[in-house]
Parts: structure tokens; C-alpha cells; sequence
């Protein structure tokens, strides 16, 4: 087992016995919370990406055709995002899962993304296209090694970057919005809270 892999399996084992403490009768929970976040709490921009109708084009293609399209995505996009500095965690389909340590690089990285699609498909068949959607998240969040991420902005990216997001949209939770400040390079549309929460949503406008 590497080094990598002992530390990952000791901050599991640690969170989850500080997890059993919180369970018994007459814990302190908040004095509890505190020490796990202490523990694993970091501030991180997420960002899931999702291609559009992949229900849809795996029953008119065939699921080979699909995991051809996923593969050149993973061709074409990976590279930028080792670019702008992103650690890829997860990789689930047709969806990737990534984090930057600022909303800033998370957001070029995103635009970059969404221009090499762009360029991309005009060259390609309506099928064959990679047609991408995004959602970024930016604050703290528990971070357990290389793998697993919780808090509330990893569940607000994710709902944007696959449920909500159309093909080159490029969707900011409330907290990522607010990361970037008043940059001038970018327009932000106010698109509402959606299901996710009680704060609006962007959608940030670029070129």
C-alpha cells in the first residue's frame, strides 16, 4: 500500500470515529463539529461538467458511440484542466468532478473548456459534438485526501453542472459568484435559486 493510500485510510478512520462520538447520547456536537472541520476543512472552487442528452444519444447511437464521445472529452479537456491547475477527483460516465483552489481559475478553466468544444464541433456532426455543461461551487468543504469532498457548494456545483446547466453554459453558486468579485472581463446573470438552497444562481456571461 503506497503512502498516499495509508494517509487517505487514516483520515477516514478519523472522521468516522469523530462521526461515532457525535452519534452517542449527550455529545457535544458542536465542539465535535468544530474539531472536524479543523481537521479536514479547506476552501476549494468544485467544478462538475455533465454532456448533454446522454440518455437520448446512447438510445439513438448505442452506448459505443457514447463512450467514443467520452473519450475524446477526455482527450480534448483533460489537458486544460492540468493547465489551470485542476485535480481531477472523480470521473463518473459522462461527468468529471474536479477542484481549483481559486473560483478564478476555475472559471478561466471552465471558459477555455467550453472554447475548445466549441471549436471542436464545428468541425463534427450533431452527434459527434461535445456539447458541455459546468457548474462551480466555491468555499469550504471537507476534504478527506484525494477522493472525497462534502459541503454545501459541492452539492450546489453538482445540481448546476448536471441538472441545470444547457450545452456551453457555464453556472456559479451564489458563493462562487461572489469569489470573483467585480471582474470586469465577465457578465453574470441572475438565473434564481432553483431547488438548491435559498441564494441565486449565475450564469456568467463570456466570450
Amino acid at each position: 500500500m503506497s503512502g498516499h493510500d495509508e494517509g487517505l485510510k487514516a483520515s477516514q478512520a478519523r472522521l468516522w470515529k469523530l462521526i461515532e462520538e457525535r452519534c452517542r447520547p449527550g455529545a457535544d456536537t458542536a465542539a465535535i463539529d468544530k474539531r472536524i472541520w479543523d481537521l479536514f476543512g479547506e476552501d476549494w472552487a468544485i467544478m462538475f461538467t455533465d454532456l448533454s442528452g446522454f440518455s437520448r444519444r446512447v438510445s439513438e447511437f448505442g452506448i459505443v458511440h457514447f463512450l467514443q464521445v467520452i473519450y475524446e472529452q477526455r482527450k480534448l479537456l483533460l489537458p486544460i484542466v492540468e493547465g489551470y491547475d485542476g485535480l481531477l477527483l472523480k470521473e463518473e460516465g459522462d461527468s468529471f468532478m474536479i477542484m481549483f483552489r481559486t473560483a478564478e481559475r476555475a472559471v478561466a478553466c471552465g471558459i477555455a473548456m467550453q472554447n475548445a468544444c466549441s471549436n471542436v464541433n464545428e468541425r463534427r456532426k450533431p452527434e459527434e459534438q461535445i456539447l458541455l455543461c459546468l457548474g462551480i461551487g466555491y468555499g469550504r468543504i471537507l476534504r478527506i485526501g484525494d477522493s472525497d469532498v462534502w459541503g454545501r457548494e459541492v452539492n450546489g456545483a453538482s445540481k448546476l453542472g448536471e441538472d441545470t446547466a444547457k450545452p456551453y453554459e457555464i453556472l456559479l453558486t451564489s458563493a462562487a459568484r461572489a469569489a470573483l468579485g467585480d471582474n470586469a472581463s465577465y457578465g453574470f446573470e441572475d438565473i434564481g435559486a432553483g431547488s438548491f438552497g435559498g441564494d441565486p444562481n449565475y450564469r456568467l456571461e463570456y466570450r
